[in-house]
């Protein structure tokens, strides 16, 4: 990996070594200790650094990249954090389940479940520049999804009570460990749709646990995507054609576990479920 540039307030070094962390705990299914209070002074660049290495491992391990996920996309959220904008993640190819799919809990530490709208992108994008019509235009179609969620770091610190900050969460691919794609694909030039008032009511076994309208989403769920063309550019990197993003949830985390099913109604756009065998 290459040496960061300033301003980081962790070496190379630490970066490779929090990374290693975080795909041990993914593996053994032990959660590593908050990289916030082993490296206090860390930052946001320090996070993305950390996630970038981790992905990096992971492609050294033969994934693959598929796409990206933008998180706390509220206004509540990103106060509750004391974050300014979203953050971000990395769709990897073994991430993807098929509509209905059984997902086996013994893969994940700590499940949490979301529903959004995925884009699959027809066109490149890429920013400094990008608007909501750049990414309609670049959109092959749109399709409810639920975004299934882990967290490789404490949550809460034993020893302190602390719980974890925005640092570990971002350092952690977003909190992002896998994803359904399911309901009604749609073109979104061929509908005559809000795209903001997509809603989907959510359930587990049978009981409803939240409900939510994608206006939640930065009042439109394109300006996520948008917002994430701009924020990658930074990087020097550009969203390509195929890839797909999870435009961020419009409900709050569903806490789940082995035996749960949780389906997503979208209405006319149809539903998404899964099962946690």
């Amino acid at each position: 990996m290459s040496a960061p540039a300033a301003p980081f307030a962790l070496t190379p070094q630490q970066i490779d070594a929090a990374a290693a962390q975080l795909d041990a705990a993914e593996r053994t299914r032990v959660p590593c200790r908050q990289l916030s209070a082993q490296y206090p002074a860390m930052g946001i660049d320090d996070a993305y650094a950390v996630q970038a290495a981790w992905m990096q491992l992971k492609r050294g391990q033969g994934r693959r990249v598929l796409g990206h996920k933008i998180g706390l996309t509220s206004k509540a959220m990103q106060r509750a954090v004391r974050i300014a904008e979203p953050d971000f993640g990395t769709l990897l190819d073994d991430m993807f389940h098929r509509d209905g799919a059984v997902i086996p809990t013994d893969r994940f530490l700590q499940l949490r479940i979301e529903a959004e709208l995925a884009f699959v992108l027809g066109k490149p994008l890429s920013g400094p520049d990008c608007t909501l019509f750049q990414v309609l235009d670049a959109t092959a179609y749109i399709t409810p999804a639920l975004e299934i969620l882990d967290a490789r770091i404490q949550r809460v610190d034993p020893d302190t009570g602390a719980t974890r900050t925005v640092v570990d969460t971002i350092s952690d691919n977003a909190a992002n460990a896998a994803l359904v794609l399911g309901g009604r694909p749609f073109k979104p030039d061929l509908l005559d749709v809000d795209l903001r008032r997509i809603g989907a009511i959510v359930s587990k076994n049978g009981e409803v646990e939240e409900t939510g309208l994608a206006a939640g989403v930065l009042n439109h769920p394109a300006y996520g995507v948008a917002w994430l063309a701009n924020r990658l550019h930074r990087q020097g990197v550009a969203l390509q054609a195929g890839e797909v993003v999870l435009a961020g949830s419009f409900i709050r985390p569903i806490e789940v576990a082995r035996g749960d099913t949780v389906v997503a109604d979208y209405g006319e756009f149809g539903t998404v479920s899964c099962h946690f065998g």
